[in-house]
């Protein structure tokens, strides 16, 4: 026991550095809503600083200049690490000010990506400056040790994590009890608000961001004695600490401090098992740490869809449809083979490298540009599929091409397993996890000696198919055309297929859960089921890609398959256009070891400074490009023979519009029975016994004022909201069926705040409805398509992107949405808003006529004179309960509702009047006029 507990004390050193990282990127998110990655790159440059300070001389970062200022002599302890905590807070001044004061608008993931572009940066340019050598750095604390049962443990890092503790208990009282923490939570809340109450933002921003960097740079400095500086040891740092501020929910000090510490024990106790237990991993088992901790936090507090008003908003660029792909195709292979035929040795290499890299963009597009996972590990599942091919060449024989084959499925079943944590999270907790994920990998296979070699590298055979050598070959033959012709292959199949991907039902899936995952459920889509489909293909693709990498190198090692170099290609895949196969091909173009690469460093000579120029780039991207290069390239015109539809699909033939759905059940029968339903939040109970009736070939209003529960109420019937009771869709029992099921079973529905998807145009919006639960050929659903759009009055904007949209239009786009799968029963909530009194009548006609047609509508409006004027019977909700239900002259002239609406107290003898407050205040005007 005494020499867990020795092991567990020798693990502060490095928790305390999680802690001190993970507090600073509470502080940056507390401020600026900003999760920094960049966070531990600050620590190991502010260490750098002091570890130079020390001996005398003052690191200067920008390129072309001195490398280093002489300071005349060395400086002590206290003045060296007061003048590098200066420095760290001038850096978190100047980031702040030119990258994330200009982002503070931008969806968290895009200032996360950001992040990572400032991540790329700094490593790169300390390893340009300094070099890549380990720095030994004098003790600060005192060598001193205790004695804990046999074994020795040593108290400078008792010390380091009770100076870190300190500084937590500090931050702590300060955010609590300070007026500039009470003004960082704030601001925080409500940027507005902040403003109202005189308070600055911006100067709260600042003041965090440099503590927040002198935090970081502290952990950085007092570990440096400790752990021997190495620049991508440090950068890395960020794993273990955002799983701690994972825990934390990024906010939380006192969680994200002790997370971190428990952490770093528990990665010191790994060695103590390594060497009692002959069965435990030799490796990888202290990078699995945080990744188990990140699990086990996803497990409890994911939740299969965002929440109602949490949706994830991203900012990834357009995904265009590829349209006419074959002549382009046809081109760029031509150029291509005619490239390959006139060049040799290192620039022919460059090529082939180059093609290789656009296939793994090519998995990246999939993953991220057309279903919005940001994944880390690409790089990561490359190599999967490079020390798979080794096991299946070497040890079980298989032949090409079965191996590249076998290996890719491999690695298409560990993205898999990646992408299971995207069924519970989205956004940065998802990217968090892949990085963790890309980092337990590298450890665990690709660098362990026990597994293919480790970092002496797994031999791989050379490739032949019916005889013929496609290997790359060696000396004045290399590389061989061969080889690259077979590359080439790869990557045009695995373009065809990514351009078939995006024009496919799975593909406007994807897009769809990119844009909203909400919406797309109250489409008919299987949200999880699409996320899966994209890990799986995505990572095929890369596990293909590493495959060709093995047998370009021959065999396979850990070298290019690094976390840090597979961050370094994502910014690159960002740049080139993540969403797009142009994009794909143009970041295999300027990848590391592309043809641009070598174009650059054969001519201009900068290829040093590479990752540095990636880095900024990225940044920019992020701050006014998001389609990447790919999106400012001009369209050529290409030719087309066939006139397309709506959707882009050939219309070869008139259609007739299909017809409504009729439901099954008879005229007047319930279609959709609510009983008992009942909804707690906690202590609060927001719907409570509601039960109501929609009959075939009705119209029923469901009104009240805010706060009632309406939208709780289709919430729940649609599967949204966690309830008890019973819903009843024609005659079946449908309370336990997830959204996607609820609306195949002809369940449509609509939402308050629109939730389109803002990266679709209008046509492909309303496509996403039409598809679900029809087996209707193409042409056909592209008629329906048009037919709703011009009953709804959008088909002269039918390819506009629906954020152009006006808000009216946009809700009309929301309601063609829904009524264009011709659904049994349609709710739609609040589809009138941003309508004026004329459109709203003219709306009124229309769902007039889709209940002439087939569908039954639930509707919800504030509208009172759409909702009286079109309804056959309306329900009225106060306070989660129903308090009237009857024709709209019945509800216009019930006590209780103009009660509830007005404030009027209720007569006694009115129904539903014991739910009205007593002390409502009565209004000087006709209460009835309200409801006229």
């Amino acid at each position: 026991m005494t020499d867990h507990l020795a092991y567990l004390v020798l693990g502060l050193g490095n928790g305390a550095v999680y802690a001190a990282i993970g507090l600073a990127l509470v502080m940056t998110f507390k401020s600026s809503g900003v999760v920094n990655f960049a966070t531990g790159a600050v620590a190991l440059y502010t260490a750098y600083t002091y570890a130079l300070l020390r001996t005398g001389e003052l690191m200067v970062p920008i390129p072309g200049l001195p490398r280093t200022v002489d300071l005349g002599g060395p400086l002590g302890v206290a003045p060296a690490m007061a003048l590098s905590l200066a420095i760290a807070a001038l850096l978190g001044l100047v980031f702040y000010a030119l990258i994330f004061r200009p982002l503070r608008d931008a969806p968290v993931i895009a200032k996360a990506v950001a992040s990572i572009g400032l991540m790329i940066v700094l490593q790169a340019l300390i390893a340009l400056r300094v070099g890549t050598e380990i720095v030994a750095v004098e003790p600060i604390f005192a060598l001193d040790s205790i004695t804990i049962g046999a074994r020795q443990a040593p108290t400078d890092r008792i010390w380091l994590g009770a100076t870190i503790i300190a500084i937590a208990l500090v931050a702590t009282l300060v955010f609590r009890f300070s007026r500039f923490g009470i003004a960082t939570e704030a601001a925080a809340e409500s940027e507005k608000g902040a403003y109202l109450t005189g308070l600055s933002p911006d100067r709260i921003a600042f003041s965090n961001w440099a503590l927040s960097s002198v935090v970081a740079g502290l952990g950085g400095i007092l570990i440096a004695p400790i752990v021997a500086l190495n620049p991508v040891a440090y950068s890395m740092f960020i794993v273990p600490a955002l799983a701690a501020t994972l825990v934390g929910n990024f906010r939380s000090i006192w969680l994200t401090v002790v997370a971190g510490i428990v952490i770093g024990a528990l990665q010191a106790e790994t060695t103590n098992l390594q060497a009692t237990f002959d069965w435990f991993p030799r490796a990888g088992a202290a990078e699995a740490i945080p990744l188990l901790l990140i699990l086990v936090f996803l497990v409890f507090k994911g939740r299969p869809l965002p929440d109602r008003g949490s949706i994830v908003r991203q900012r990834l660029g357009h995904a265009p449809r590829p349209e006419r792909i074959l002549a382009p195709a046809l081109v760029a292979v031509a150029i291509t083979v005619v490239a390959l035929l006139v060049t040799g040795g290192s620039y022919r290499a460059a090529i082939i490298s180059s093609i290789i890299f656009a296939v793994i963009a090519l998995s990246q597009v999939v993953v991220t540009g057309y279903t919005g996972q940001v994944s880390l590990a690409q790089l990561t599942l490359a190599g999967v599929g490079a020390y798979s091919i080794s096991v299946l060449n070497t040890h079980l024989g298989i032949p090409f091409p079965f191996a590249p084959l076998i290996g890719a499925l491999f690695a298409m079943v560990i993205g898999i397993v990646i992408g299971l944590p995207a069924l519970r999270v989205r956004g940065l907790p998802l990217t968090v996890v892949t990085l963790a994920l890309a980092v337990f990998l590298e450890a665990f296979w690709f660098r362990n000696p026990q597994l293919n070699g480790g970092v002496a590298g797994a031999p791989v055979d050379s490739p032949r198919l019916l005889g013929i050598d496609l290997g790359i070959g060696a000396g004045e033959g290399y590389p061989r055309l061969a080889f690259a012709l077979m590359c080439l292959a790869v990557l045009v199949a695995a373009a065809l297929g990514v351009a078939w991907l995006r024009r496919s039902r799975l593909g406007t899936d994807m897009l769809a859960v990119r844009a909203n995952e909400r919406s797309a459920a109250a489409s008919g889509i299987d949200v999880p089921r699409t996320k899966l489909a994209a890990f799986a293909i995505g990572a095929f693709l890369a596990g293909l890609a590493g495959s060709l990498m093995a047998y370009q190198q021959t065999l396979a090692t850990p070298e290019p398959f690094t976390v840090f170099l597979g961050i370094t290609l994502f910014a690159i895949m960002y740049i080139a256009g993540i969403t797009s196969i142009t994009g794909a091909v143009s970041a295999g173009i300027i990848a590391p070891g592309g043809l641009l690469f070598l174009l650059v460093d054969r001519f201009l000579h900068i290829g040093d400074y590479y990752a540095v120029i990636s880095g900024i780039l990225l940044i920019v991207t992020i701050m006014v490009n998001p389609d990447g290069i790919a999106g400012k390239l001009p369209r050529i015109p290409w030719p087309s023979r066939r006139k397309t539809s709506l959707d882009g699909t050939a219309d070869t033939r008139e259609v007739e519009p299909v017809a409504a759905q009729v439901p099954t059940s008879k005229t007047g029968a319930p279609l959709l029975s609510v009983q008992n339903l009942d909804v707690k939040y906690g202590a609060v109970h927001a719907v409570s016994g509601v039960s109501f009736e929609v009959r075939a070939g009705e119209i029923v209003g469901l009104i009240g004022p805010n706060g009632a529960g309406k939208t709780t109420v289709i919430d729940a019937v649609t599967g949204f909201a966690p309830a008890t009771g019973a819903v009843l869709l024609d005659g079946k029992d449908v309370s336990d069926l997830r959204p996607y099921r609820l609306s195949r079973r002809g369940l449509g529905r609509s939402f308050q705040d629109v939730e389109l998807y803002d990266d679709l145009s209008v046509v492909e919006n309303v496509t996403v409805g039409a598809a679900r639960g029809h087996e209707s050929s193409a042409v056909a659903v592209s008629e329906r398509v048009r037919t709703v759009l011009d009953t709804v009055g959008l088909g002269e904007v039918a390819d506009a992107e629906v954020s152009t949209l006006s808000q009216g239009r946009r809700q009309l786009v929301s309601v063609a949405r829904v009524l264009v799968s011709s659904p049994k029963v349609a709710l739609l909530d609040e589809p009138a808003a941003g309508l004026d009194s004329s459109e709203s009548r003219w709306l009124g006609d229309r769902l007039r006529a889709a209940r002439d047609a087939g569908t039954s509508i639930l509707l919800v409006d504030h509208d009172m004179e759409l909702v009286l004027t079109i309804c056959d019977r309306v329900v009225v909700l106060d306070l989660g309960r129903v308090i009237a239900c009857g024709t709209p002259e019945e509800v216009r002239s019930d006590e209780a509702v103009i009660s509830a609406y007005l404030g009027l107290p209720p007569d006694p003898a009115a129904p539903g009047h014991d739910a009205i407050p007593e002390s409502a205040a009565a209004p000087t005007h006709d209460p009835q006029e309200a409801l006229s």
